[in-house]
């Protein structure tokens, strides 16, 4: 259990409150589930070198508010009815409501988001490209060209039949994958693609399993479907296979979802070897396996492709449901992705997409085909790939020049991010406030559910300047 204590006495929370927001934030984003035993407060306060008083009082305050039960003679447990839980139970807090600027996770990566949005910070956080880089110009030129129709009905809920044709092609040409149209299912977003599967193919209680650390593990909506991520070990190469059949005999794993090529936020590109590993495991112990290509296509000018898909590679396997996006290449305001699956599955979350939206805009699905038929798609990508490209170099040359001796990184090639480990470890809430007094923005590793000590930077972004400066700016609040 990884609690932070901030003892300075101007902090605007007393130790037992951080100790019960803590908790309560594990409970409440699933990472201590329903039915979990607690530290013993003998153990607790040791652990945090506290008086065993103060544990006590953090442990009466989460019982009186349902989250936890004791038993004598048992211990102390996460209450067993709590699956479909969430914060806004807990609004009424005054002192939830008065805590200070930074909680963990989830709390601190909609803080780094918010101050994204004003200009005198360096933004080394956002995982976004640079308006150079989006097709601005292209996208207008299309549409006063092109002859788009101008749909006025309610879409197909599975997505226009003619842009399923053409990803069809589109995915067979680029990735190797072999579909139909009857096995796409168009989504606003990979999100909502992960979204729908949390909501129609697994249920409460649950439990999947995905990289430590993972884009995934940073996402509220698995621990909001009372959804159990257990977290597959990682080296430089990214997961490790055999883990999952440990973790599949204690745990009964549903599903694995993974980011197999430049995974979010390590980089790391899994070698063919352990995807055929992987999907021999999951097959042999029949897991689904959910595979997010998000970052698939962003391989960096003069770096060696990466393995292909593993629905490629698996032969079009039933077992994997395959998800893709247009914003990473393209543009996020081109809130389009896709999903590749059995044609039932297909159905069923066609189904639930169209009552939750009814259907992705048809102008954009006609746009997106007209994209991905013609040249545009090619010209666009190379420009993206060269630029980011460019920018990454930027970024390498100034951790060398700033943070050599002070961290410790891996040169990524492809997709948006460097993984940083830092050789002196500082909490993550008091790294977040040095690195905002300094006017630089960064995300750090907790939130993707990584160990003390990580940091994740994107390059894709900032211009040379702002990296230059935001590397610098990093390096001095690592000094003591």
């Amino acid at each position: 259990m990884n609690i932070e204590i901030n003892r300075n006495r101007d902090h605007k929370e007393s130790i037992p409150m951080q100790i019960t927001r803590q908790i309560e934030t594990m409970i409440v984003e699933g990472t201590l589930a329903p039915g979990s035993q607690l530290p013993t407060e003998r153990y607790l306060s040791s652990l945090l070198g506290v008086h065993r008083s103060t544990v006590t009082k953090s442990f009466e305050e989460l019982r009186a508010v349902g989250l936890i039960q004791s038993a004598q003679g048992r211990g102390t447990f996460v209450s067993d009815s709590l699956w479909n839980i969430s914060a806004s139970k807990f609004s009424e807090w005054r002192s939830y409501m008065a805590a200070g600027l930074f909680r963990p996770t989830q709390t601190l990566l909609r803080k780094v988001r918010e101050l994204t949005m004003d200009p005198i910070y360096l933004n080394l956080a956002d995982g976004e490209m640079s308006p150079d880089l989006l097709p601005a110009d292209l996208v207008a030129d299309m549409l006063k060209k092109s002859n788009l129709p101008l749909p006025l009905h309610y879409p197909d809920s599975k997505g226009e039949i003619s842009l399923r044709q053409a990803l069809s092609s589109h995915l067979f040409r680029t990735s190797s994958i072999s579909c139909r149209p009857e096995h796409i299912l168009i989504t606003s977003g990979a999100q909502q693609a992960l979204h729908l599967i949390a909501q129609c193919l697994l249920s409460p209680g649950d439990s999947i399993a995905i990289e430590g650390p993972s884009y995934h593990y940073s996402l509220p909506l698995f621990g909001a479907s009372g959804i159990r991520l257990l977290r597959i070990p990682v080296d430089q190469d990214g997961l490790l296979p055999d883990e999952l059949i440990s973790l599949h005999k204690m745990h009964r794993i549903k599903m694995v979802i993974t980011s197999p090529t430049y995974q979010n936020p390590t980089g790391t590109v899994l070698p063919l070897a352990r995807r055929q590993r992987l999907i021999q495991i999951c097959e042999e112990h029949r897991i689904p396996i959910v595979e997010d290509q998000t970052f698939g296509s962003i391989t960096l000018t003069g770096e060696p492709d990466p393995p292909l898909p593993l629905l490629a590679l698996s032969g079009a396997k039933e077992s994997i449901l395959h998800i893709g996006s247009m914003s990473k290449t393209t543009a996020p305001g081109l809130r389009l992705g896709w999903l590749v699956g059995p044609s039932s599955v297909i159905d069923r979350l066609a189904d639930a997409k169209q009552q939750m939206d009814f259907g992705t805009s048809p102008l954009l699905q006609h746009l997106v085909e007209t994209f991905i038929t013609s040249s545009a798609w090619t010209e666009q990508r190379e420009k993206v790939l060269l630029g980011l490209t460019v920018k990454r170099n930027y970024m390498l040359a100034a951790m060398d020049k700033h943070l050599t001796g002070k961290a410790e990184w891996v040169k990524p090639t492809g997709g948006y991010h460097i993984w940083c480990k830092l050789l002196q470890p500082i909490a993550e809430t008091e790294l977040l406030e040095r690195g905002i007094r300094q006017g630089v923005l960064f995300v750090p590793g907790g939130v993707y559910g990584a160990d003390k000590g990580y940091v994740r930077f994107s390059f894709a972004r900032a211009n040379r300047q702002e990296i230059e400066e935001g590397i610098a700016k990093f390096a001095r609040i690592l000094e003591p």
